[in-house]
């Protein structure tokens, strides 16, 4: 089942998605963005002032080919959706499933390239009011 995302610009008209979300007592969710090679992308902009717990928190550029990686859990207990960008029309970008976790197994292998943003995003879930992003390119 293929998902639309609700593309975010930046102030040059770059195409971005956000990285967001966190955890609650016994929930959480978050949403995190890989490129082609599953390693993290660079941030044009990370949110530091303002409502923060559970938000939005780098703005993540994105290109065809790239995955987003959504976790949500109640009590641990996962449900894990990847999919990876086909196309970007105008503010929205159209994906593709590449994986999914549900009821404690993977709908297929999950590709070793993509285990570092799977983790990432399950912290992220379980990161208590997160307030910073998880999964970013830090600058040299």
């Amino acid at each position: 089942m293929s998902k639309i995302f609700e593309i975010t610009r930046s102030k040059s008209g770059t195409q971005c998605l956000w990285e967001q979300g966190g955890g609650m007592s016994n929930t959480g969710d978050a949403v995190v963005i890989a490129g082609p090679d599953g390693l993290p992308i660079r941030p044009l902009y990370i949110r530091q002032r303002g409502q923060l717990a559970c938000e939005q928190h780098a703005l993540i550029p994105v290109a065809i080919g790239d995955f987003v990686v959504e976790a949500n859990h109640h009590r641990e207990d996962f449900n894990i959706r990847i999919f990876r960008i086909v196309g970007i029309d105008g503010e929205q970008a159209e994906t593709e499933p590449a994986a999914e976790f549900s009821q404690g197994e993977w709908d297929s292998p999950l590709p070793e390239y993509l285990k570092l943003a799977v983790s990432a995003a399950t912290q992220k879930a379980t990161c208590y009011h997160c307030r910073e992003p998880h999964f970013i390119q830090v600058q040299a």
